[in-house]
Formats: structure tokens, sequence, C-alpha cells
């Protein structure tokens, strides 16, 4: 095992606390005054920094096309933690983070990088090292121009990216883009963002299962009837309509989220709690699903979608997926992995739902012994923030008959200080050389092969109601199971 794997292999499930020190480092952040910058890359640069986990010397290199001084973007970055963030933007810590914000304004395309040269090459100059960050924090369209700016400019030299979705469009589209990538920066370098992965109750999917000897041997085909992944928002896409409309529910969370989540759901148990070995194992996974074909996906469209700015009146885009995938491997074979995400939803949750089978001669399985007293154990990850899981058992209802009933176990995060955003873990991760919760070319390309025969032939779209849980047609694909949500049915 190299120095970096044992690294990472005491760090995956420690706290971040217990890491190594940092060394100096220039953070260059693209779109720095942009939505995602203010909601999410700010405030949670501050946060890491009060919790001690940014270096003892760093710099940031705020770029976008607006024109602002230093201390115009500082008082931008202020407002951004005021507003977003959980720490207050006062005293000592802020000053001692304030002052190591610079900006640069004026865009960064080939030909017109000088600026930006110029601050982070000073910035190296007061480190001592030319060692960089560089988070792309940038719609697709300006994408391209980014990464043939830091060719240009050498400044992918020494320097580990980030990445945002879109990874692509489809299978050719994400092809095409790791080869514009791949002639500025070396793979190692490349560090494809996934917020989703981030948060602490996926990654404690992989603690759960390698870490427990009481569930690891049940996670397989002969115990497992089936999985869930559910993602339903009560969100619109007002706004954005435009946007979405060019990418649509499959496109947007089922090829990146939800499939990323169901690698680790899905792997074999890797030889190290190293970024290869986890990467290795969830491609594994990738390589072995059945491609989706049209009759595996139900695809839904909220009413009203069409009359937003943006959506033609013929639009057939989606709102809503909901589907099924085969892993065709010894561990899974024959185990229906079932998928739904949708907008203006009942609910907003984050579910990944293990379905275990009856057993196969149940002594309660009798005339006398209602049929719906008869459930599905399970067992319960809520993704969400902090975070939760359940399990979900029969036990004798009290009283003279032999009656069941459900219970229930409960484990629950706090939310204190002590967990960290998904971005906050993912910057973290990023600044120490972890790749494990970061996506691969190679995963990327594979799961655009997985869905593309459904964006090949697209199943017509279905009319769904605001406020319910998506076309009816859902249910018939996952029948005779049911979806673990509404949890109350």
């Amino acid at each position: 095992m190299t120095a970096t794997e044992a690294q990472a292999d005491r760090t995956l499930f420690s706290h971040p606390s217990a890491a190594p020190p940092l060394g100096p480092v220039t953070i260059v952040l693209f779109g720095a005054a942009g939505d995602l910058a203010k909601r999410k890359l700010l405030p949670g640069l501050f946060h890491l920094s009060v919790a001690g986990l940014l270096p003892e010397e760093w710099r940031l290199v705020a770029s976008s096309n607006r024109e602002l001084s230093d201390d115009e973007f500082r008082e931008l970055a202020r407002r951004a933690v005021e507003e977003f963030g959980r720490c207050e933007a006062a005293g000592a810590h802020w000053e001692r983070f304030a002052e190591r914000l610079w900006y640069v304004g004026g865009g960064f395309v080939p030909g017109s990088t000088t600026r930006i040269e110029a601050a982070t090459g000073e910035a190296a100059r007061a480190l001592g090292t030319a060692h960089k960050l560089v988070f792309c924090a940038v719609p697709p369209s300006v994408f391209d121009d980014i990464v043939l700016g830091l060719g240009e400019s050498g400044l992918a030299e020494d320097a580990r990216v980030i990445i945002e979705k879109p990874f692509g469009t489809d299978l050719s589209s994400a092809r095409a883009l790791n080869e514009r990538i791949h002639a500025v920066l070396d793979e190692g370098q490349i560090y494809r963002i996934d917020h989703f992965l981030g948060k602490e109750a996926v990654q404690n999917i992989l603690a759960f299962r390698f870490a427990n000897g009481l569930f690891e041997p049940v996670w397989n085909r002969y115990f497992v009837d089936h999985v869930q992944l559910e993602v339903p928002e009560t969100l619109s896409v007002a706004g954005r309509a435009g946007f979405y409309e060019a990418t649509g529910a499959l496109r947007d969370l089922v090829v990146t989220h939800m499939f990323q989540v169901l690698g680790f759901v899905g792997m074999e148990p890797p030889l190290a709690l190293s970024p290869k070995s986890l990467g290795d194992e969830k491609v594994k996974v990738f390589e072995a699903m059945r491609p989706l074909e049209p009759g595996d996906v139900v695809r839904g469209q909220v009413h009203g979608y069409r009359d937003l700015d943006g959506v033609p009146p013929d639009s057939k885009t989606e709102t809503y997926v909901a589907g099924r995938v085969f892993i065709d491997n010894w561990r899974w074979k024959g185990v229906p992995f079932f998928f739904r995400t949708g907008k203006r939803l009942a609910e907003g949750r984050r579910l990944l739902t293990i379905v275990f089978k009856k057993p196969a001669l149940s002594l309660f399985e009798r005339a006398d012994v209602p049929a719906d007293s008869i459930h599905e154990n399970h067992l319960t990850f809520d993704l969400g923030d902090p975070g939760s899981i359940s399990t979900s058992f029969l036990v004798k209802d009290p009283g003279a008959e032999l009656d069941l009933t459900e219970a229930h176990m409960n484990f629950r995060y706090d939310a204190g200080d002590g967990i960290l955003e998904a971005y906050e873990r993912l910057i973290y991760d990023a600044l120490i050389g972890d790749k494990t919760l970061f996506t691969r070319a190679d995963g990327i390309e594979r799961l655009w092969e997985v869905v593309q025969p459904v964006l090949d032939d697209p199943p017509r779209v279905i009319s769904y109601e605001p406020g319910s849980w998506g076309p009816e047609q859902a249910d018939d694909l996952i029948a005779p199971r049911r979806w673990h949500l509404p949890a109350d049915h």
C-alpha cells in the first residue's frame, strides 16, 4: 500500500481532525460571485477555517466576470456567510479568513489569463509553494475555456481541479468531455464532485456494511428481496426551467447521484479503504449493471411544467422518472434495484431501503393470521441531513391473540458542529488528495452506456398532479412490491 493509500485508509471513517496537517495551498475559485459559491463554497470554506481544517497558510484567488475590488469581494463573502453559513462572520476568525481572500475580475479564457496568473504567482511566492486547488463552479458553457486556460497559462501544473456536474449529457458527450479534459489534466488531478456523496449518511453506508459482521453476511441475493432508492422533491424548476428542459430528471439525478449511491450499496468488499480500491469496486458494479430498456422506466411530467418560461408547449422532458436496474453479478443476480425521483411530489426525502426476503417457511402464514400483518423486514437509510438508519422487523403484538406488529430501531446523527456539510467534506478531501468520494471517468462513461437505450428511445411522458407521488404506472413497475414512501400506507 502506498503512503497516500495508507493516509486515505486512516481518514476515510475517522473525524477529519485526526488527519495530518495540510501544507500551504492556493485555492483558485472560478465562478466566485455565483450562486453555488455564495450558498455553499464560501460559507463552507469559512467553516473549515473555523474548525481548523484548512492549512495554516493559504490564499483564495477568486474570479468571475464581475469587476470587484478585494474589499468588495470580502463583503460579498461576508454576506454569503451571514445568510447561508453556520458561523458568525465576525471577530478574529473572520478577520484571519477575510485577509486571505483576493479577487480577480474579467473572467478567464484562453488568451486572457494574465491577471489570474499574476495573482496565483504572487500567492505562490507568499506561501512558498505552487500547490493549487482549483474549483470550477461554472456552467458547462464556460467550462471548456477554463480548462484550456489552465493549460495555456501553466496553472494546471501542480494543481488538483474540482469539476462540477453535469459530466456530459449522453455517452458521446461524456467521452468528448473527458478527451478535452485529459488533453490538459491527468486523471489523477481531476476531482469530479458529486455533493450527494459528501453526505455523512451516504458515507455511513460503507461503514455500516464493512464494519459490522451482523449485516455484511446477509447483503446479497440470498437474503435481499430488492433495493429502493427514492429522492422525491417538493421543489419546482421555476426560474431554471430553461436549464432543466435540456436535462430532465434521468440525466440530472439518476445518472449522477442515485447510481453513484447504488455503487456503494452493491460493491464487493474492497481490498483496502483506499480511493483506488473503493473506486475499482464501484466501477465493477457499474460494469455489471444491465443496460436500461424503455420498459424498465416510467417518465412523468408535472402538470403546469409546460407553462413555465423557457419550456415549449410540446415539451417531452421528464420531471419524474422511476425505474429498475439489475446488477448481473454473483452477489446481486436477479435482485431488482428500484429508483424514483421527481419534482413537485408529496414529500422531499432521500431514502435508501434494503428490503429482506420473508422466511422460506413462515410459521405465521396461517389462515387465521391476516395476510396484511406480514410485512417485509427492511433497513432504511435516510440520506438527508443529518441522516439516520432505521430497521423494521416483526414482533408479537401484546395480547391474547398471536398477532404480529411492526417494530423499529433507529439511529440518528446529532446535527452538531462536528458534522461537515457535503461540500465542506469534499473540499477537505480534495485538499488532502483523497478521491474516495469523487467519481472517475470510466465510471461516468459506463453509467451513460447503461442509460443510453432509454435516451435513444424514451418512453412517453405521463402527466401527474403537483403534490402527488407521480404517475400510477410507477406502482405497476414495482408491483407486487410497493414503494417505501409514503411511509404511512
